[in-house]
Order: structure tokens, then C-alpha cells, then sequence
């Protein structure tokens, strides 16, 4: 079943509709954590969102995939001044709701129906609550939201396929990365070259972490041609070529093993523990091969295949806690 949301964005709601996402910082400026931004990460593909801008539900929109870090958007430009470079991003299908409505003219019956912690909006007056962006809402609220009024079920079901996807984003932020790099005057063409190349897990980056770790943390196939180095700390979210360079900084993974890692479906402990996460479906884990982690997961005894994976070591932890804490899905 789909989650329900409600966001305020009112000063950001036509470049989030526009472009077809959420985005947040991570923390209050302050550096205080907010249960709204949390919820960034809580939301799940196939959650069902309300935009509530300029006093009104105008949209309607579905949750494409999980939310993952990317520096603010540009075409904020002056807005949120205050806010950090880098936040959570959410991709989100949007679609009108025609006509829109206004929540304070039917407060009466809505105001019951809201949460009694974080709510949206105040209860009485039906204003936003300030500092609330993504909160949690219950069915109810939102059939009463929509019970007069319309939008596309079927776009909404159907649409995203071609909006903003965490492969496509990534690609263009490392874009933007790479272009860094290649501009800084402090490295030289040797570093510069090695920094490339280790974005797709290549070349010194490669031999470093195999030299290292000869086989996948995760199920202990060691040939090489199987074989993807892959950073545990995003390479896009390194901040010196060192980190992006590090074999510390990388594990060699099966194709699929790497992806799980890469989208945060799995991490690991420092005492060698493989972390699901509990957004994994079991039936995907056993159809992509990994059974003893549906086991594990899911508390099923059986576990065909023995599950292999070491200690981090010393030097690995720092980024791991990264990964636990930024990447990984929870």
C-alpha cells in the first residue's frame, strides 16, 4: 500500500513541478535534525504526494524513486539563502488537480483527520505550519482532499517513466564533477587522469582495491572479469582526489551486489554484517540470486548458498559510516 504525504513548498513549488522532484536540505540551519527532511528518505516509489503552494492543493503528485543526495538545485537561485549546498532529492511525477482546492475552506472536516504531531497545516486556521515541507497524512485526508476534484489517475500511475531518474542525475552530477576536476589547477595530469578513470571503478582506483580485496565483500566471487570496484563513499560526493583514489574508499562487487550498494538496498557493518534494507521486497532479493539475504532479512532458515563477507578494516570505517548514514535506505 502507498504512503500518503503533503508538502509545502511555497516558495519552491514551480521549479519542484517544473522539474518533476523534491529536494530538501538535510538538516535545519542550525544543524538540527527536522522529521520533515527526514521523511525525504521514508518516502518509497509509489507513494502518493499532495502540493499545497499559495494557500492551495494545486497538484498531485507519485513518488518515482527513493531520495538521494544532490546539491541544491540551480533554478532556486536566491531562494533559500540559508539552506545547505546539499540536500536530499526526491524525483516526483506530477499531474493537476483540477479544480485546486483550498484546505481552509473545508477545515471543518479536515482538521480532525491531520496528525496530530507534524501536521502540515494548523488544524483551526488551515495555514502551513512553519517549517513543515514533507509530512505523512493519512488516506482520509487525502480523499477528502480530491473527492471534488479531479486529476489523471491513469498519467499518474503511468507518467515518470522518463523524468529524472537516480541513474540520469548521477551521470550529470559526476558531470559536473569531472569538469571540476579537470579545471583544478592543483592537480597534476597524471591525478587528473587517475581521478577519471576511477569514476567508473577503473583504472589505479581498480588496481588499489583489488590488490586489496580480491574478491566481492558480498558473495566471494574473485574473478575479476566478474568484477565491478566500487566506491563505498559516492565518488561524486568525495571531496579531495584522495578519497576518490583510496582503496580504503572501495570494494570489489558483483555487478548486481554493486548495485544494491550503490542505491543503498544494502550496507555492511563494521564487524562484517550485511545491512538490508527493509524497502527491499523479498521475492526481488530471491529472484536476483540472494537467498540467504532474503533469509536473513525475513527470518526464512532456508539459506542456499553460504554468505561470505569480512570485517572493514580499520581505515575503511569512516567511510563506510558514510555509507551507512548517507546512501544507505532505512
Amino acid at each position: 500500500m502507498p504512503q500518503y504525504w503533503w508538502v509545502n513548498h511555497n516558495q519552491t513549488a514551480r521549479q519542484e513541478v517544473e522539474g518533476q522532484y523534491l529536494w530538501s536540505p538535510k538538516t535545519e540551519s542550525n544543524g538540527a535534525r527536522s522529521e520533515f527532511y527526514r521523511n525525504m528518505r521514508r518516502a518509497s516509489p509509489g507513494d502518493v504526494v499532495l502540493s499545497f503552494s499559495r494557500q492551495a492543493i494545486r497538484y498531485v503528485g507519485r513518488v518515482t524513486e527513493f531520495a538521494f543526495t544532490a546539491p541544491k538545485p540551480e533554478e532556486f537561485g536566491q531562494i533559500g539563502l540559508n539552506w545547505s549546498a546539499e540536500g536530499w532529492l526526491l524525483p516526483v511525477y506530477w499531474v493537476p488537480l483540477d479544480p485546486s482546492v483550498q484546505p481552509r475552506s473545508i477545515i471543518g472536516r479536515l482538521g480532525p483527520l491531520l496528525p496530530d504531531r507534524y501536521s502540515p497545516i494548523h488544524p483551526i486556521s488551515g495555514n502551513g505550519n512553519q517549517k513543515a515541507y514533507l509530512a505523512p497524512i493519512s488516506e482520509p485526508v487525502f480523499d477528502l482532499i480530491v473527492e471534488s476534484s479531479s486529476f489523471s489517475q491513469w498519467a499518474l500511475r503511468q507518467g515518470g517513466a522518463n523524468s529524472m531518474t537516480y541513474p540520469m542525475v548521477n551521470d550529470l552530477l559526476e558531470d559536473v564533477v569531472e569538469t571540476a576536476v579537470l579545471s583544478d589547477m592543483t592537480l597534476d595530469v597524471t591525478v587528473k587522469a587517475a581521478v577519471i578513470e576511477a569514476r567508473r571503478g577503473q583504472g589505479r582506483f581498480r588496481e588499489n582495491v583489488m590488490a586489496r580485496e580480491p574478491a566481492c565483500r558480498l558473495t566471494g566471487v574473485t574473478n575479476p572479469t566478474l568484477l565491478i570496484a566500487s566506491h563505498v563513499k559516492p565518488w561524486r560526493l568525495c571531496s579531495t582526489a584522495d578519497e576518490r583514489l583510496d582503496a580504503m574508499n572501495g570494494l570489489m562487487l558483483t555487478p548486481d551486489a554493486d548495485l544494491l550498494f550503490d542505491r543503498g538496498f544494502i550496507s555492511f557493518g563494521d564487524d562484517g554484517e550485511v545491512m538490508v534494507s527493509p524497502r527491499v521486497q523479498r521475492h526481488d532479493l530471491d529472484r536476483l540470486g540472494f537467498h540467504n539475504l532474503a533469509a536473513d532479512r525475513f527470518g526464512v532458515s532456508e539459506a542456499p548458498m553460504p554468505w561470505i563477507t569480512d570485517r572493514s578494516p580499520e581505515q575503511q570505517r569512516s567511510y563506510m559510516a558514510y555509507h551507512r548514514d548517507q546512501v544507505f535506505i532505512s
